[in-house]
């Protein structure tokens, strides 16, 4: 099935806004975002979602291709939504536009694993290694079963390993996981089959989703299949001008 990425990108972010615009090695956020999605084999185009004006030339100027969307969207999947209803094709992959490390490679992952005809939609995975990453709420945790589909996601530590807790050991020289316990950090990209992506964003805000502030428990809850693949790539998500500097040492800048 052809497969398209397509990029929210909002100017009014609270704790940072005109976000896409900032420059992250000479060069604009979501111009970095886009580039690296262009490199992915199997999608035949990338596009900006964005309700900004200025975020459209931006985007233009470097060549790459940005559609206006409403101002009113709760969240980016219904932004990409809107672009998606224009489009023919079968698969939307979602890459948020404050992700600059992002590869080609888990673009093309999540598009692959949509070849499993059960998965309604996919995403990624990392197992965790700091063990200050299990206890944080930034962090989203997730389990899955044997055959490689979700079963939840949440900000707090799951599984929780009731009888050795103590596994986890934090403070001076013991930042450490047991080898025995297994936490997964979800990565934030997507691919939905676009008649799913479509029916998904028509649903009323879940139980769950409210609850844990998780727009992927919606699907979980509406019986919609999630297919996860595990990676080994890291990803550095830009909330804040901090988080810039990261990216920046990541980079070798």
């Amino acid at each position: 099935m052809s497969a398209v990425v397509i990029i929210p990108a909002r100017y009014g972010s609270k704790r940072f806004p005109g976000k896409p615009l900032a420059l992250l090695s000479g060069r604009p956020l979501i111009q970095h975002v886009y580039e690296r999605a262009g490199r992915a084999e199997l999608v035949e185009r990338v596009v900006v979602a964005t309700d900004s004006e200025e975020i459209r030339r931006v985007v233009l100027s470097f060549g790459g291709r940005a559609v206006i969307t409403s101002g009113d969207h709760p969240s980016g999947t219904d932004r990409i939504a809107e672009v998606a209803r224009g489009m023919e094709c079968g698969i939307v992959v979602n890459v948020q536009g404050d992700e600059p490390l992002v590869t080609g490679g888990m673009i093309d992952q999540v598009v692959r694993l949509l070849e499993d005809e059960a998965a309604d939609m996919a995403t990624l995975l990392r197992r965790i290694e700091d063990p200050r990453e299990v206890f944080d709420p930034n962090v989203v945790k997730a389990v899955f079963d044997l055959q490689g589909f979700a079963l939840y996601f949440s900000r707090a530590p799951i599984p929780f390993y009731r009888e050795d807790l103590s596994g986890i050991r934090y403070g001076e020289g013991m930042r450490t996981i047991s080898p025995e316990m297994e936490f997964y950090k979800h990565i934030g990209i997507y691919s939905y089959r676009r008649d799913v992506l479509l029916r998904l964003t028509g649903l009323p805000e879940s139980g769950l989703e409210k609850a844990e502030g998780l727009e992927q428990l919606r699907a979980l809850q509406n019986g919609f299949r999630i297919r996860v693949g595990l990676t080994e790539v890291d990803t550095i998500g830009v909330d804040t001008p901090e988080d810039l500097k990261r990216v920046e040492e990541a980079l070798g800048g």
